[in-house]
């Protein structure tokens, strides 16, 4: 049975908060598609770093439940409002948010998703204070997701999974490479053309959990 899309027709009020498009929409029938994978990890913790609209954590709640806690973040005040009132209209009442750009939960995110700015821009468009700094990703459009990175080995669970937005001009096979290097696993799960951008889902696992065949 297909998944609702939560609502999300409040975000309008919220000018400085991206609106879900069609990145958004790509990432919600990536986790769709894998939702049994989900079901069978039996999370415990959900993290989305810069949740912007809550969309995106208000739908994993649909697939996975209120049996964990989903921690949604962003560094935008109005993102944090529009978070609280998506998980609000949506019923979602396991939905914790958090004014931060990456919560100090080390070891313990059994799912991290992150649809990062990831728009070829000017470096100095990253530090906007606008509505701007939810798209734009500098060099390559990889300087905001570069930051992360490094960290995501130490903030996952040892069967933590983690769900990236990125498009061509990325360089999607580097960073996969580059995850190679820090123990992981990553595989292009959906890919779509959207405009004059091709956005695809990259996952990524912990080769040793892969190598298992396990999740825990």
């Amino acid at each position: 049975m297909e998944i609702p899309t939560p609502i999300f027709s409040h975000v309008k009020n919220y000018p400085d908060v991206y609106e879900p498009a069609e990145d958004t929409f790509l990432l919600l029938d990536a986790l769709e598609k894998d939702k049994e994978f989900l079901k069978n990890l039996k999370p415990v913790l959900s993290v989305e770093i810069g949740g912007g609209s809550g969309v995106v954590t208000s739908f994993l709640n649909e697939i996975l439940g209120d049996s964990l806690l989903y921690i949604c973040t962003d560094l935008n005040p109005q993102a944090i409002q529009c978070i609280a009132e998506t998980a609000e209209v949506n019923h979602n009442y396991s939905t914790e948010v958090v004014q931060s750009d990456l919560p100090r939960l080390n070891g313990l995110v059994d799912l991290l998703v992150f649809n990062p700015p990831y728009v070829v821009t000017p470096p100095a468009e990253i530090d906007s204070s606008d509505i701007a700094s939810s798209w734009a990703g500098g060099t390559r459009g990889r300087m905001v997701m570069d930051r992360l990175f490094p960290q995501v080995p130490s903030l996952l669970s040892k069967r933590g999974i983690f769900y990236l937005v990125v498009i061509k001009e990325n360089d999607p096979e580097e960073i996969c490479s580059v995850f190679e290097s820090l123990g992981f696993r990553g595989e292009s799960i959906m890919s779509r053309q959207a405009g004059p951008e091709h956005l695809s889902i990259l996952k990524f696992t912990r080769l040793q959990c892969t190598a298992s065949g396990k999740n825990d």
